[in-house]
C-alpha cells in the first residue's frame, strides 16, 4: 500500500471525520489519498484558522481534531492555533508536509525545523521517517491527544515518504479506562467538607469536557453547596440553578470575591493554572500580590482547598492545594455525593447575599437605551435571542469579561471562550467548527472588530460550506481591551485606535447577508431576524464602552466592598 493511502487509513480507523486545512505542493499525495476517503477535507483560507477550527472540534467532541498545512510557511502558521489548543486541553492532530528528506535537489527552501519548532508547543511531535512507522506514530499521536490532559499533537509526512510503499497494518483504536481516584482521598475529602463550615464549589474547564454535569448537578443537589465556574467552565451546570453565585470574569474584587473570602473550604473540581486565577491561596499571598501583574486577584484566604481533577495540581505560587483527589472527575463527584451528608453546621448565608448583590448588579444596563450599544444591553440581549442549546463562540477582547460575567450558560460548552492562551483571531473559526458539529443548532460568532479582521476571510468558508451562522461584530474602532488596561494603568490614551471597512458591504461581497443595528431596540428583533434565517449573516454593532474602565475598575470594587 502507498504510504500516504496507509495515513489515511490509519486516520480513517481513528474515527476522524475532517481535516481542516490549506494543502500545499508536499502534501499532494496525501490529498490524493483524502479523495477516495469519507474524510472530508475543509479547505479554510488561513492555516491559523485550520488550526483553531481543528480545536474547537476536539473541545466540542473530546476526540481529535485533524488540520493540515504545507511546509515552511503553512507550519509556521499553525503555531498560534497549536499554543491554543495546548493551553486550552483540546485534542488536536496537526499534519505537515515537508521536502523530501532522503534525497532533495531544492537545498534549504522552505525549510524549517518543524518538529522542533513545535516541541515546546505540543505533548508529541514527530517526524515520519519511514512508512512502516506511519500506523504506529499515527496511534500514538491520538492516544496523546486525548489522554487527560488533552492538547495539541504533531506529525511531519515528508514528500519522499509519502510516496514509499509498505505493507504495515493500522493499528486499532485501543479503549482506555480512566483511573478513579484512591478511596482514602474520598474518605478524606468527606471528611474536609463535613468538616467546614462555609464550603463552596468551583467548576473549571475540565469539568467541562466528557459529560461532568449531571454527577455535578447530583452533588449540588444532593448537598445544596452553592457553586461558581471559571471563565471556561461556564455552563457545566445550568447557570440559571438558585445555587449559582457567579463567574469568576474579573480578576479580584467583584461580588464573586467576597463570596470566595467568606468560604472556608473551596471544592475546586476541574481547575488548573493554565486558566487565569479564580482566586488567589493564602491570606498574605492576596495582599502581597495585590496590584501587581496578577491584578490583586480575590484571595482565598485561610480556606483549604480541594483539588478534585483528573490529573494531579501544579503547583504555583497562587495554587498549592491542601488536599488533592485525582481521577475522573464524574466518577470521584458522584462518589463524594453518595458519602456526603449535609450538615447542619453549614452556613451559605453570606454567599447567598453575595449573589443577591451580584444578580441585582447584573441587571443593570441590561435594557439601557443608549447608542452606541452599552454592553450590559448588547449581552441581554444577544442571550435573549439565543435558545437555551445555541452556541456562542466568542473572540477576545473586552466584551469577553462582559459575557464571562453577564451570560447565563444553560448547557455545557454553549459559551466558547478562550481563558488560556486567550489570542484574538478565534471567533469566527471557532464558530464555523461548532456549526459543523452541532448542525442542528443555532450558532454565533461574537466578535470585536480587531479580532475579527485577524481571520475575516473565513467568512468566504461558511459561505462555501452553506452555513447558517450569525457573525455579531462588536465596533469600536481600536483594541478596546488595551484600551481598558491602558486606562486602569494611568496611561494616556495613545496608540490603539484604527479604521475599518464597511462591514455591511465587507459582507456582501462575500456574498453573505450585511446588517447594521442603528438604535439599542432594533438590536434583538435583528439577531432573531438573522437566526431564523438560512444563510450567513453578519451584523455590526457600534459600542460605547466609555463606562469600562468606571464599572469594571472602580465601581464593582467600591460596591462589592459594601455588601
Amino acid at each position: 500500500m502507498k504510504a500516504s493511502d496507509l495515513f489515511v487509513k490509519a486516520l480513517e480507523s481513528e474515527g476522524v471525520e475532517f481535516i481542516f486545512g490549506i494543502p500545499g505542493e508536499e502534501n499532494l499525495d496525501l490529498l490524493h489519498s483524502l479523495k477516495d476517503s469519507p474524510i472530508r477535507l475543509i479547505l479554510t483560507r488561513h492555516e491559523q484558522a485550520a488550526g483553531f477550527m481543528a480545536a474547537t472540534y476536539g473541545r466540542l467532541t473530546g476526540t481529535t481534531g485533524v488540520c493540515m498545512a504545507t511546509l515552511g510557511p503553512g507550519a509556521t502558521n499553525l503555531v498560534t492555533a497549536a499554543a491554543y489548543a495546548q493551553l486550552g486541553a483540546m485534542p488536536m492532530l496537526m499534519i505537515t508536509g515537508q521536502k523530501p528528506i532522503k534525497a532533495s535537489k531544492q537545498g534549504e527552501f522552505q525549510i524549517v525545523e518543524v518538529v522542533d519548532m513545535m516541541r515546546p508547543l505540543t505533548k508529541y511531535t514527530r517526524q515520519i521517517a519511514s512508512a512502516h512507522n506511519i500506523p504506529a506514530r499515527v496511534r500514538e499521536s491520538f492516544r496523546r491527544a486525548e489522554e487527560e490532559r488533552p492538547g495539541a499533537v504533531h506529525l511531519e509526512l515528508p514528500e519522499d515518504v509519502a510516496r514509499e510503499r509498505s505493507d504495515a497494518q493500522v493499528i486499532a483504536r485501543s479503549e482506555a479506562e480512566r483511573p478513579t481516584a484512591a478511596v482514602c482521598a474520598i474518605a478524606a475529602a468527606r471528611e474536609s467538607i463535613e468538616r467546614a463550615r462555609h464550603p463552596l464549589l468551583l467548576i473549571g474547564a475540565s469539568a467541562n469536557r466528557r459529560d461532568r454535569g449531571g454527577a455535578l448537578l447530583a452533588f449540588v443537589d444532593r448537598t445544596g453547596i452553592p457553586f461558581f465556574s471559571t471563565q471556561m467552565g461556564k455552563g457545566v451546570i445550568d447557570e440559571r440553578h438558585p445555587l449559582f453565585l457567579g463567574n469568576a470574569a474579573l480578576s479580584g474584587e467583584d461580588y464573586l470575591h467576597r463570596a470566595i473570602e467568606a468560604a472556608d473550604l473551596i471544592i475546586n473540581v476541574g481547575h488548573d493554572v493554565v486558566e487565569k486565577p479564580p482566586f488567589i491561596m493564602g491570606e498574605s499571598c492576596a495582599e502581597e500580590l495585590a496590584g501587581t501583574a496578577l491584578e490583586g486577584a480575590g484571595g482565598a484566604g485561610s480556606a483549604r482547598v480541594i483539588h478534585v481533577n483528573t490529573i494531579a495540581s501544579t503547583v504555583d505560587a497562587v495554587y498549592h492545594p491542601h488536599q488533592e483527589v485525582i481521577g475522573d472527575i464524574a466518577d470521584a463527584i458522584a462518589r463524594l455525593t453518595a458519602v456526603v451528608e449535609p450538615q447542619p453546621h453549614w452556613d451559605f448565608g453570606r454567599f447567598m447575599t453575595v449573589k443577591g448583590a451580584l444578580d441585582a448588579h447584573l441587571q443593570e444596563g441590561a435594557d439601557d437605551g443608549r447608542f452606541p450599544l452599552y454592553p450590559q444591553r448588547l449581552v441581554a440581549d444577544v442571550r435573549r435571542a439565543m435558545p437555551e442549546d445555541g452556541v456562542i463562540a466568542l473572540d477576545n477582547g473586552v466584551y469577553k469579561i462582559w459575557f464571562a460575567r453577564n451570560y447565563r450558560a444553560y448547557q455545557p460548552n454553549t459559551v466558547l471562550l478562550d481563558n488560556a492562551l486567550a489570542t484574538m483571531g478565534a471567533g469566527l473559526p471557532s464558530a464555523i467548527a461548532a456549526k459543523i458539529v452541532h448542525p442542528e443548532r443555532k450558532v454565533m460568532a461574537v466578535c470585536g472588530d480587531g479580532g475579527f479582521m485577524m481571520n475575516s476571510q473565513e467568512l468566504e468558508t461558511a459561505m462555501r460550506l452553506r452555513l447558517d451562522l450569525v457573525v455579531l461584530i462588536l465596533r469600536d474602532d481600536a483594541y478596546g481591551m488595551i484600551k481598558w488596561k491602558q486606562a486602569n494603568m494611568g496611561f494616556d490614551d495613545y496608540g490603539l485606535d484604527y479604521g475599518n471597512p464597511d462591514f455591511v458591504q465587507y459582507a456582501r461581497s462575500y456574498g453573505a447577508e450585511g446588517h447594521r443595528v442603528d438604535s439599542a431596540e432594533a438590536l434583538r428583533p435583528l439577531l432573531e431576524h438573522c437566526l431564523a434565517r438560512p444563510g450567513v449573516h453578519l451584523v455590526e454593532a457600534p459600542m460605547d464602552y466609555s463606562d469600562n474602565d468606571r464599572i469594571l475598575n472602580r465601581e464593582i470594587k467600591r460596591r462589592s466592598r459594601e455588601i
